[in-house]
C-alpha cells in the first residue's frame, strides 16, 4: 500500500504541478493489468506526489481499437470528466517517462471501509455521474474494481484506454438507472458539453482521438439529450465486461 509522502498537505494546483513535471521514478507494476500499469512517484526537491503511469510501448495490441491509443483515450476521458463536470477521472496528463511517453494519472488511496461488491449496485449520486460519463465516453470496460470511492466521499474511476469507439459498446456494471429519465440538471450539462466539444474542447480532443470518434461522441450526447434516459443494455453485444471486477 501507498506511503503518503510529503506532499499530502500540499493543495492540488501544486501537486498537479509535481505530476507534470517531476521526475518520474517506477516503485513498482499492477500485476494484474492487461497492459503495462506502472507504480510511480513525480519527485520535484524534496516534494513528491505518488501516481500511475502508463507506458505506450506496454499497451497490448486490441482488435478493435488502434494500437498505441489507449493513453490518448485514457486523457480523452480525463477532458470529457473535466469539460462536462461529470469529475469522475483523476488528474490526467500525456508526458513522457522513463519507458517513454504514456499517461500519468494521480494515485488515488481508497475509503477501505466501503464493500466495493455492495456499494456498485447502489442508487449514489456519485455512480449515477459515473453511469452517464460511461454512456458519454461509449466505455466498454466499467469493472467493479475500477472504481475508486475515496475517503472524503468522492467516487473516481480509473481504466478509460478503451473508450470513444465509434460503435455502440458501452459494457458497465453500472445499469442501476437503464431508462431512467436524466435530471433538467444533466441534460443542461450535456448540451454544454456538447456546445463545448464544437468549440474550444474539440482542438484537444482532435489530437487525442479520431474525427469519426468525435462524431460519433456528438451523436451520443445528442441520443442521450433527445431520449431524456439513461440508456438500456443492448442484445446487441454483451451489457456488462467479464470478468466483473
Amino acid at each position: 500500500m501507498y506511503v503518503p509522502g510529503p506532499m499530502d498537505t500540499v493543495d492540488n494546483l501544486a501537486r498537479q504541478e509535481i505530476l507534470k513535471s517531476g521526475e518520474i521514478q517506477v516503485t513498482g507494476r499492477l500485476i494484474d493489468a492487461s497492459n503495462a500499469t506502472l507504480f510511480a512517484r513525480a519527485i520535484a526537491g524534496e516534494n513528491e506526489v505518488a501516481c500511475i503511469y502508463k507506458p505506450i510501448a506496454g499497451e497490448r495490441p486490441l482488435w478493435d481499437f488502434p494500437d498505441g491509443s489507449l493513453a490518448a483515450r485514457e486523457f480523452a476521458a480525463y477532458l470529457i470528466s473535466e469539460e462536462g463536470k461529470f469529475n469522475v477521472v483523476p488528474f490526467t496528463i500525456l508526458r513522457d517517462g522513463p519507458f517513454g511517453p504514456g499517461m500519468i494519472q494521480e494515485w488515488i488511496d481508497l475509503d477501505e471501509s466501503i464493500d466495493l461488491m455492495e456499494f456498485f449496485s447502489l442508487d449514489h449520486p456519485r455512480l449515477r455521474a459515473m453511469a452517464l460519463f460511461d454512456a458519454v465516453v461509449n466505455n466498454t470496460d466499467r469493472k467493479i474494481g475500477h472504481l475508486l470511492p475515496t475517503p472524503g466521499g468522492l467516487v473516481l474511476g480509473c481504466d478509460h484506454g478503451v473508450t470513444f469507439h465509434v460503435e455502440d459498446k458501452l459494457r458497465t456494471v453500472l445499469w442501476q438507472w437503464s431508462d431512467h429519465p436524466l435530471f433538467p440538471e444533466e441534460i443542461e450539462l450535456l448540451k454544454d458539453l456538447l456546445s463545448r466539444i464544437a468549440t474550444d474542447l474539440l482542438p484537444n480532443l482532435g489530437e487525442l482521438i479520431t474525427t469519426q470518434e468525435i462524431a460519433a461522441l456528438s451523436m451520443r450526447i445528442e441520443r442521450l439529450i433527445k431520449s431524456g434516459t439513461f440508456p438500456a443494455p443492448s442484445n446487441e453485444w454483451p451489457a456488462v465486461p467479464w470478468p466483473a471486477y
